[in-house]
């Protein structure tokens, strides 16, 4: 593997029901490798999660999406 290779982690916190979440994380599945039925290895590999804030290290690492959320709430009509 050529030295310039790591791990990096992309997270993404979304406020959403488990419904649209899973919709968004099969979305983003289709960006990582849009031929699911490829043969194996995948090119790039990759792997995905779906988390609950429940599940997560820190309860509070997305206090501001929560805020974020909460305001636009009350804004609508």
């Amino acid at each position: 593997m050529p030295e310039d290779v790591d791990i990096w982690e992309v997270r993404l916190g979304i406020y959403a029901t488990e419904e649209q979440a899973a919709a968004i994380k099969e979305q983003v599945t289709r960006i990582l490798c849009p031929d699911p039925d490829h043969a194996p290895p995948c090119p790039v590999p990759w792997t995905v999660q779906l988390l609950a804030r429940s599940a997560l290290d820190e309860a509070d690492s997305y206090s501001e999406l929560v805020e974020q959320a909460e305001l636009e709430r009350r804004r609508r009509p």
